[in-house]
């Protein structure tokens, strides 16, 4: 919340756009366009090792000045962490990179030089104005990104969730557990109010666990069935083309019957919707 002492306190740096310019605004906006122009000249033309090196000591120098300017607004400001959370680009800002071994690190090398020129920019127009750009740009960025980042990243948990096999996985599982599972459901049986009465029949132990043991030996050899494989392959892909259908028309952040028309079958959500409808008292 901004309190009355915040919006009374004028900006540190106006830029030298208003006019309310003093000689330190221009010496830290020039090397602020120095910063930038070295950084961009390594990043476009690497030059040689040995010129490459003096341009990265005078990187270093004006990054130190720059963190010395950074720390005396800072104690302008009281030391208060607000001026941290607002400025914090600026520190990525001062790291000196403008050096030949960072040739090789190009999206490094182009993201901090992005930082450089949102710092100069704030010389030229005032302190804050990276920070207000990038908030009022925000929202619209994430809103432009997020459908595609979200398919992307569907598409490559698909891949992982594919690498695995769930019925043999499944198959192995019961049956390294099977005498645990046995007890569990013989148990179940003896505690049933209704089938607990057939344990007064003789063999009733016998008929239980030769039943229990059928069982598993049905399950387990249709698991292992290869025709499972094909079953759980084509349940993950069908899904996965689904979801993806529904991410593009945008079915994950609004409901519309119109679009959902598209998909081969409802959605899970519109499932459970209909079925809160139908089923109003069921519903804790």
């Amino acid at each position: 919340m901004t309190t009355l002492r915040d919006a009374r306190e004028p900006e540190l740096n106006s830029g030298i756009l208003p006019g309310n310019v003093r000689a330190d605004d221009w010496i830290m906006l020039i090397l602020a366009a120095g910063s930038v122009g070295l950084l961009g000249f390594m990043v476009l033309s690497p030059p040689a090792r040995d010129t490459g090196l003096v341009i990265f000591s005078v990187d270093c120098g004006i990054c130190g000045v720059f963190f010395l300017e950074f720390l005396w607004r800072w104690r302008k400001r009281r030391w208060a962490r607000k001026f941290l959370v607002r400025n914090w680009y600026e520190l990525f800002a001062m790291i000196p990179v403008a050096h030949p071994a960072m040739a090789a690190h190009k999206f490094v090398s182009v993201v901090l030089l992005l930082i450089r020129i949102g710092r100069a920019a704030d010389r030229a127009v005032g302190e804050q104005f990276t920070y207000r750009l990038v908030d009022k740009l925000s929202e619209p960025i994430v809103k432009a990104i997020k459908k595609p980042v979200t398919i992307a990243v569907l598409d490559e948990v698909v891949k992982v969730l594919e690498t695995g096999n769930y019925p043999e996985n499944l198959a192995k599982s019961l049956g390294a557990n099977k005498e645990e599972l046995r007890a569990i459901i013989t148990e179940k049986i003896a505690a049933d109010p209704q089938l607990g009465r057939l344990k007064r029949l003789p063999f009733h132990d016998e008929i239980v666990r030769a039943c229990v043991d059928t069982s598993f030996r049905v399950l387990l050899e249709v698991l292992l069935d290869p025709r499972i494989d094909d079953f759980f392959s084509a349940v993950v892909r069908d899904n996965r083309e689904q979801i993806r259908l529904a991410v593009q028309l945008g079915l994950n952040d609004m409901d519309d019957a119109e679009k959902e028309k598209s998909l081969p079958v409802r959605t899970q959500h519109t499932a459970a919707l209909e079925y809160d409808r139908l089923h109003p008292k069921s519903r804790p």
